[in-house]
């Protein structure tokens, strides 16, 4: 025993705690028998049970979902957690060799989880429990837990109640011994009004005490009732309250022959600030915009978070759809506002999707998946922006959910194929580098381009472990080129935000250059400006640690995101990549023009070599070339192509600069 824990009360003393309640094999109690139903309530459970332990046995005060009022003691859930004086979780009863002679598991209730918090009373015994039980291995969330230790202190006060009650009534039997005393014994009547008034006065507190508990037990419910219906983090609405103004609305709707709409918000790239800056971080900013949105809504709205970084808004009565919009660019505008948590500025969007009553749908379901679909739709047009619901956007939603399912399998059946555009150096045509270039050649929809499967894989988290797939791929086909005796190669492997901000992101790269054998120094890593920008200070550190290892550094799609100019100077970036959008226009369009010729006079003023992407036209071409622009990219030059035509590129040794 550690010197920290407290002494075990001795388990005779235990007992005697218990006795002193004197509750053991009393009738049932509707006040227990609501207890055991919020406790099945909040942690959605079919049992639910408040359990004293006796000497030999673990008797039931309250049981929801077993008819059974009594147990053994011995391997009993509840003997185990008044033992600890503790909660106790047990995620799966069936694997724990401690219950393998619980009848609740191997019995015909086949009981799987467990949880349960002590019933402790003011002086440190453990009388008995108060649990949940469910008939499946599942987790209990840290609010349902807290929901627990709530109604195990009610409990407990139900049973103090009881004992003072069963102290009154003994108050009572003895004022009425005592004046049937004073009838008979009338020379001892002072000494016996004496003590009448010391008994009324015993009895006048234990009645202030039984009001005042009856006021704590009601005070008790009330916050168990709002802890059951609100979100812990936010103090919203949640889910269960939500499904229940949702359906009072339609019936409202129904009857009035008016339209209401449902609006499904999800906040825009919340997991990378989750991932970067912690959890901490992200409780805070979570909390920051359930505080905008309260401020956007109106008092007869009702605003929900649905869990993570999903909020859903019920306007129970709206004129037009219209002014479902107006809240919706309303709240848009109060997102786009700096949070400032710690010593962080965040900045956060929103996608927004709206269903209408009922138009888009009769029942709660079908509005709030409408919603979903709608939001994913303002996804897909470049985030932070609202969509109204249409029947074709149901389409495209499946499709994402089969694009997801499959997304999880493909790295199992590599179905993934890397291709490679070579980057060509303007002055002399030859092939200085090739981008690393991810396809998936789907078994049913054929080779599909990054667009329609990156962005779902960095919503549901699968870019990390596809990304990493890219990067040994890439490093392995770099080796071979070095160990076919070809011409030397910088081979460029795009980065996204969650690998740069993973905590494992330096050992891993280090890990897979050891197993691939391949020269730091013929690696390249791209990242855009955001993800470098997004916490500057851990940024550095990591380019810096990248740099000392040999890693060359590129900023992708350069002009196209937000940077400091002092952190340009600053991080150790061999490479800026012009974004195809100047490209295209250079041509045509003075202002683009003007921005290639000043990025590329910058980028060699600071020792940077500068690469054009998406470079099409001779024109194009030409343009860099004057403007001694280092190297392009681009269909001018070469679409993607596999590992097997860039190799016979590089074996015959062909340039790819068309003539001047």
């Amino acid at each position: 025993m550690k010197l920290s824990d407290p002494p075990q009360p001795i388990e005779s003393d235990r007992l005697a705690a218990l006795s002193r309640f004197n509750i053991l094999d009393t009738a049932p109690e509707r006040r227990y028998d609501s207890l055991t139903e919020l406790a099945a309530h909040i942690c959605q459970t079919p049992i639910a049970i408040i359990s004293l332990l006796d000497r030999d046995r673990v008797w039931f005060k309250s049981a929801l979902g077993v008819e059974e009022q009594e147990m053994p003691r011995e391997g009993a859930f509840c003997t185990k957690c008044v033992e600890t004086r503790a909660a106790l979780v047990v995620k799966d009863a069936c694997l724990d060799p401690r219950f393998e002679d619980n009848l609740m598991v191997t019995g015909a209730h086949q009981v799987h989880f467990y949880a349960g918090v002590p019933l402790m009373t003011v002086d440190g015994y453990a009388v008995g429990t108060i649990c949940v039980l469910d008939t499946v291995a599942r987790e209990l969330s840290a609010e349902q837990l807290t929901g627990l230790h709530t109604l195990a202190r009610q409990v407990v006060t139900h049973m103090e109640l009881h004992q003072a009650n069963a102290a009154l009534q003994g108050m009572v039997l003895k004022l009425l011994e005592t004046e049937a005393s004073l009838s008979k014994e009338k020379l001892a009547l002072a000494d016996h009004a004496l003590q009448l008034q010391e008994a009324n006065g015993h009895l006048v507190t234990a009645t202030i005490e039984a009001h005042e508990l009856a006021e704590i037990i009601q005070t008790t419910k009330l916050q168990m009732e709002h802890l059951a219906h609100h979100d812990v983090l936010t103090d919203l609405p949640n889910r269960l309250l939500l499904q229940d103004r949702l359906n009072k609305a339609i019936e409202l709707a129904h009857r009035q022959a008016w339209q209401f709409a449902v609006m499904f918000i999800d906040l825009d790239k919340f997991k990378y600030i989750n991932d970067s800056l912690g959890h901490a971080v992200g409780d805070q900013l979570l909390q920051s915009v359930g505080q905008r949105l309260v401020m956007c809504v109106r008092e007869s709205d009702t605003l929900s978070r649905q869990g993570g970084d999903e909020f859903v808004l019920l306007f129970p009565f709206i004129e037009h759809a219209e002014d479902a919009a107006l809240t919706a660019q309303k709240i848009l505008a109060a997102l786009a506002l700096p949070h400032r948590i710690d010593a962080h500025e965040l900045h956060i969007g929103a996608s927004i999707g709206i269903s209408i009553y009922p138009d888009d749908g009769q029942d709660m379901d079908t509005l709030i998946k409408a919603a979903d679909a709608a939001m994913y739709h303002a996804k897909e047009h470049g985030r932070n922006n609202y969509q109204f619901f249409e029947p074709a956007m149901n389409a495209r939603v499946v499709e994402r959910q089969s694009t997801e399912a499959s997304l999880r399998r493909a790295l199992e059946r590599q179905e993934f194929v890397l291709y490679y555009q070579p980057k060509i150096n303007l002055l002399s045509g030859t092939i200085v580098g090739a981008e690393a270039l991810i396809r998936w050649q789907h078994p049913q929809r054929g080779l599909l381009l990054p667009e329609h499967f990156v962005p779902i894989a960095e919503d549901c988290g699968l870019i990390v472990p596809i990304g990493r797939w890219v990067l040994r791929t890439a490093c392995l086909q770099a080796q071979a080129w070095q160990q076919a005796g070809l011409p030397p190669l910088t081979v460029s492997v795009n980065a996204s935000a969650l690998e740069f901000r993973a905590d494992d992101f330096l050992p891993h790269l280090r890990t897979v250059l050891a197993d691939t054998g391949l020269n730091p120094a013929c690696l390249e890593l791209e990242l855009t400006e955001n993800v470098l920008m997004r916490d500057a200070v851990s940024s550095d550190f990591v380019l810096h640690a990248l740099a000392d290892l040999g890693v060359k550094l590129a900023i992708d799609d350069f002009g196209t995101g937000y940077s400091s100019l002092s952190y340009l100077r600053q991080f150790p970036i061999n490479t800026l990549k012009i974004d195809q959008s100047f490209v295209h226009q250079l041509t045509g369009n003075p202002d683009d023009a003007t921005i290639v010729s000043a990025v590329i006079s910058m980028g060699k003023s600071l020792r940077m070599r500068v690469i054009a992407e998406g470079v099409e036209t001779p024109e194009q071409y030409a343009f860099l070339l004057t403007q001694q622009c280092d190297a392009g990219q681009g269909y001018y030059f070469s679409h993607p192509i596999t590992a097997e035509a860039l190799t016979a590129m590089l074996q015959t040794g062909v340039s790819l600069s068309p003539p001047r």
